[in-house]
């Protein structure tokens, strides 16, 4: 049975409103007992908006369910254990959220536009006035965001504001259904100035997303322990955690240990957010990645960076491992679905002596690990977890696989 908004420990008096084959989903109503990682939550808006569910709970407890969430997929689905736990990474807990998509959606029941995340359990947009996952400076813009909508002419067909925040400035992408008049864009224009930050229009897909102001300017955000700096466009993917990205690229880079000269393939490198600092120790490194604006981006930021790194775009859920070549290590990067195609290509023996994996989902790592423990000879060497998304359900974990006794 899954509880909301009880803890490991409570006594709670629980309705039940969904009802499966092999468990159950209730709320708790009341608290017959309180455990002493029960916090109060800061957000006002926490209960009704559904872009925190654990607000309730302390660090520690946070970092505790998902290293467990972790383990019990391991064991449950890959019918593995890790030799040892990493100890778990925590990056910035409040004003992290540096990639949002904040719903738009003019209610006039509840005075006009609503920006903010969904409610919890619904297609509802929450009425936010403040957000303390989002950085200081992007809370501050909800209720003149709701405003600047508003006044807008599309204010019916713009159904959401992409949030992205570099070391260096603010972008916020609107995504509009309808063509903007003269007087919209203007009145995106003076709002960027007054609030210094990035406009950005997205018409369509998110190839049609382009700079409205300033004309030109580019995001980056720095790895300081590797002098690396990564510039990226609003709609790329980044992490979400800029504290906690440099913290999981330092754990990935420890585990790897990539030495001068060795072959080592990034597999979904993205913009080179691994791949740079694997360079960087001098390490002969190859990035495959599915999008070849991505591609491009990783190129043109080891140039930027004096780096000797080679990109590649390949379909990596459909081609061979050994069609990429033969590589000392593997640094694995997928979304959520994972790598097992890739995985299954391994070959039983040999190179690669040592793959470090790095997960958003531990039910798709798990069943990876799974593959790589029984099948490919590989050992669960070392597992952990980094909180890349506090006050959230989703964990990020990473694994180091290694051949041998």
């Amino acid at each position: 049975m899954f509880v909301e908004g009880a803890l490991p420990g409570e006594r709670a008096v629980v309705r039940i409103f969904e009802r499966k084959a092999k468990f159950e989903i209730g709320k708790a109503v009341s608290l017959e007992s309180r455990s002493p990682e029960r916090r109060e939550p800061r957000c006002p808006h926490f209960g009704v908006c559904g872009g925190c569910v654990l607000q309730h709970a302390s660090a520690g407890a946070q970092l505790a369910a998902k290293r467990d969430s972790l383990e019990q997929n391991l064991a449950r689905i890959g019918k593995a254990s890790p030799e040892r736990w990493l100890p778990s990474v925590a990056g910035e807990e409040w004003g992290y959220r540096r990639r949002a998509r904040l719903s738009v959606r003019r209610v006039p029941k509840k005075g006009g536009v609503l920006v903010g995340f969904r409610e919890r359990r619904s297609t509802y947009v929450a009425d936010l006035r403040e957000c303390p996952v989002l950085p200081p400076q992007v809370s501050r813009l909800i209720l003149p965001l709701r405003e600047l909508v508003e006044s807008l002419s599309v204010r019916e067909r713009l159904p959401q504001i992409e949030v992205a925040v570099g070391d260096n400035a603010t972008a916020l992408v609107f995504r509009h259904l309808l063509p903007l008049e003269a007087a919209d864009e203007e009145r995106l224009r003076e709002f960027a100035r007054r609030h210094d930050i990035h406009a950005w229009l997205q018409p369509g897909g998110p190839d049609s997303a382009h700079p409205l102001e300033p004309a030109a300017g580019e995001l980056y955000y720095e790895l300081p322990e590797f002098a690396v700096r990564l510039h990226f466009l609003p709609t790329d993917f980044t992490q979400v955690n800029a504290a906690g990205n440099r913290a999981l690229v330092g754990r990935a880079l420890e585990l790897l240990d990539p030495k001068p000269g060795e072959r080592i393939a990034d597999l979904f490198c993205g913009l080179g957010n691994f791949s740079l600092p694997i360079a960087r120790r001098g390490a002969e490194v190859i990035g495959f990645e599915g999008s070849r604006e991505l591609v491009e981006r990783a190129r043109a930021n080891a140039a930027a960076n004096g780096l000797v790194a080679q990109f590649e775009a390949r379909d990596l859920f459909k081609e061979d491992i050994a069609a990429f070549g033969s590589f000392a290590k593997l640094l694995l990067d997928p979304p959520r679905q994972g790598a097992i195609e890739l995985v299954k290509s391994l070959p039983e023996q040999g190179a690669p002596g040592r793959i470090v994996y790095v997960s958003c989902d531990t039910a798709t790592l798990a069943r990876d690990s799974g593959v790589l423990v029984h099948t490919k000879g590989f050992r669960l060497a070392a597992a952990g977890v980094v909180n890349m998304f506090p006050h959230t359900a989703h964990v990020e974990s990473l694994a180091l696989f290694e051949r041998g006794q």
